[in-house]
């Protein structure tokens, strides 16, 4: 662990049964449970993982499995975070398991999307798509303004530098798979709980949980992506389900590496148009009560096509509630946020408009090998997935975890989703009404001469 706000990895564990995520846990066990934690102070971005000559004994003397997920994800990074910490912080963990002096296994989550630059992918690593070294040494000795201007050129036909850096990172794993035995485990996008340790529960804001998070507060309302597609989606505790049982099965062995595909396109695939039809009747049936105007959520299906809608159905509402918020005493974020959305569109088209299909029969396989109990246990088989009841799943779990709003204050959420459609009804009203006034002004036209201009006005606002 790492200190982080002030708080050193002492007072960072003393939080963790307050965390959701242990509710469950604790309906059985005591905080007792949780003195089985020892916690280490940790850097994977530091020489020797930032780790002090004590604590590193301790980790050579007692650990027997090594589970590596420390990565950065920020697709904006350049070269020099994401090799420091993705390649070469796994380099370091490698480096540690050699050390470890009985060790059973070595789990490495990867991502499914290191191989991105292919629409179909299989459960085996790839040629490198560069050489590390050198990868390495430009990093050491480029300063930030040329490694930006190379980047294209090393990068080749990866996205960013996250994908490329992973995609190495595999290959420190391949080169010790002779020593002990290691298996990786490429997830591809996490969203919320499907079963443990509660239903829907999740800590995240990327992809679906925050987009429907930002609709249910009524500030997102047009989202693009290509509904035809399929959104590979797995749920997290999938994901978690899968390290274990894949590290179990893989200590069996004394060597050798495994790659698994934690995935969902090839064995139950998801697509957006089974939920356009159910999306706004399920942003009414659990409204959040800390909504701010009436949800509707819609579907475009290019980038330019959002821009424009955007302009109108985001930035303008955006800058009037920001307004309100001043007037109001508090703190405006609506403009900022939408304005966050917009910049980063550009490096998530790729992954916004593509579609992927992760070929998974090793997992399948590891799935056959679990008995009745296990499979119960430590569920990694998703084909009884139900996707429409799983997302209204994933919405009530972030209304419950993200928004922090308890099934108590539904009644409550209602009442004040009845009075943000009255408010969004008179506010259509206003605007068209202001408009058809315009277009009489500008035509010469009387009121009643142009009563032309309101449907024709709403028919064009409903393509935005």
């Amino acid at each position: 662990m790492r200190p982080k706000k002030g708080k050193d990895i002492s007072e960072r564990l003393e939080e963790f049964p307050g965390n959701p995520v242990f509710e469950k846990l604790l309906e059985t066990q005591t905080k007792d449970v949780f003195k089985k934690l020892v916690p280490v102070s940790g850097d994977v971005g530091q020489d020797d993982l930032g780790l002090s000559e004590a604590d590193r004994k301790l980790l050579v003397d007692n650990v027997n499995v090594v589970i590596h997920s420390a990565a950065t994800l920020d697709f904006e990074d350049n070269l020099r975070p994401t090799v420091k910490i993705n390649l070469l912080g796994t380099r370091r963990v490698m480096q540690l398991c050699k050390e470890i002096k009985d060790l059973k296994v070595m789990v490495h989550v990867s991502s499914a999307y290191v191989n991105s630059y292919l629409t179909e992918a299989h459960e085996k690593v790839y040629d490198a798509p560069e050489d590390v070294e050198k990868v390495i040494s430009l990093v050491e000795t480029m300063n930030d303004d040329a490694l930006i201007e190379i980047e294209p050129q090393v990068l080749k036909d990866h996205p960013n530098t996250y994908t490329f850096t992973k995609h190495l990172a595999e290959h420190e794993v391949k080169n010790c798979s002779d020593i002990f035995p290691c298996t990786i485990v490429r997830p591809t996008m996490i969203v919320a709980a499907w079963k443990e340790p509660r239903p829907g529960w999740t800590c995240s804001k990327v992809g679906p949980q925050g987009f429907l998070m930002g609709a249910a507060k009524g500030v997102v309302r047009r989202l693009p992506l290509a509904k035809q597609n399929i959104a590979d989606y797995i749920p997290v505790d999938i994901v978690v389900n899968q390290l274990l049982v894949a590290g179990w099965h893989a200590a069996k062995e004394k060597s050798g590496l495994t790659v698994y595909h934690c995935s969902s396109s090839t064995q139950k695939p998801f697509r957006w148009t089974m939920l356009e039809s159910k999306v706004n009747e399920m942003l009414h049936k659990y409204p959040l009560k800390s909504a701010v105007w009436y949800p509707h959520l819609e579907f475009v299906p290019t980038l330019w096509m959002f821009r424009v809608s955007a302009i109108f159905v985001h930035f303008f509402p955006a800058i009037l509630l920001d307004m309100l918020l001043r007037l109001m005493g508090g703190k405006p974020i609506l403009f900022r946020l939408h304005k966050n959305v917009w910049a980063s569109l550009g490096r998530l088209e790729k992954f916004i408009f593509n579609e992927w299909r992760f070929h998974n029969p090793n997992t399948r396989d590891l799935c056959k090998t679990l008995n009745s109990t296990d499979s119960e246990l430590f569920n990694i088989d998703i084909s009884d997935i139900e996707w429409v009841e799983y997302f209204v799943t994933l919405h009530l779990g972030v209304r419950r975890y993200l928004n922090k709003e308890k099934e108590t204050t539904l009644p409550a959420a209602r009442s004040k989703d009845t009075i943000l459609l009255v408010a969004h009804i008179i506010w259509q009203i206003l605007i068209v009404s202001l408009l058809w006034y315009f277009v009489a002004c500008l035509t010469g036209l009387t009121m009643t001469q142009s009563a032309w201009a309101p449907p024709t006005i709403y028919l064009l606002y409903s393509f935005l």
